[in-house]
């Protein structure tokens, strides 16, 4: 996500609808792949994009230029990706019984290519999918965002110690389920 001038940032919190078109562009793809991370489902990240730029829009007013922006959306993002799966959750009835089926097919190895990139996406996300979400949130962050962890605390408004205990927690789980993913998992 590239910087955006000050200039900006006080004309869309003024109301101005073409410079807060700019941050929009400007900062919706990352707000995107963040939520998408987090939550683990496209639809999931759209719901939450929308909802991270509509309270963006409301919040302007109260930036402050205290922190850098690029952290005040991250912060936003994160949170409401990480509510977000919270209230699924509770919502979640029951959970599904993953049973993978596999195929083997032979094919030229250029075929296997996209193929095997696509699974090890899959895989990503069904790990990600094990982690509770504030868990979620500091290993997309670090991980994935490329995030310090001085970053992941001030973006998520905790102690850099508890990112510390998330991200250690988070490895060791991923560590434990290997390739396997969890129940969990599939129900999202």
């Amino acid at each position: 996500m590239s910087d955006i001038p000050d200039d900006i940032i006080t004309r869309a919190s003024r109301g101005d609808m073409a410079a807060f078109e700019q941050i929009y562009k400007a900062t919706s793809g990352f707000v995107y792949n963040v939520a998408l991370r987090v939550s683990g489902s496209p639809d999931a990240a759209d719901e939450i994009t929308q909802d991270v730029f509509v309270n963006v829009y409301r919040s302007l007013g109260r930036f402050g230029f205290l922190s850098s922006f690029r952290t005040w959306v991250y912060r936003i993002a994160a949170n409401a990706a990480i509510n977000h799966c919270k209230s699924s959750a509770r919502r979640r009835y029951r959970e599904v019984e993953y049973d993978p089926v596999s195929h083997d097919v032979a094919a030229p190895d250029d075929t296997l290519r996209p193929i095997e990139a696509a699974e090890a996406a899959e895989a990503v996300e069904r790990l990600l999918g094990c982690l509770d979400p504030d868990q979620r949130a500091c290993i997309v962050l670090r991980e994935i965002e490329g995030l310090d962890y001085r970053s992941i605390a001030e973006t998520l408004g905790v102690k850099i110690n508890t990112v510390r205990t998330r991200i250690r927690r988070s490895r060791e789980k991923l560590l434990a389920l290997g390739g396997k993913g969890c129940r969990r998992c599939v129900a999202n």
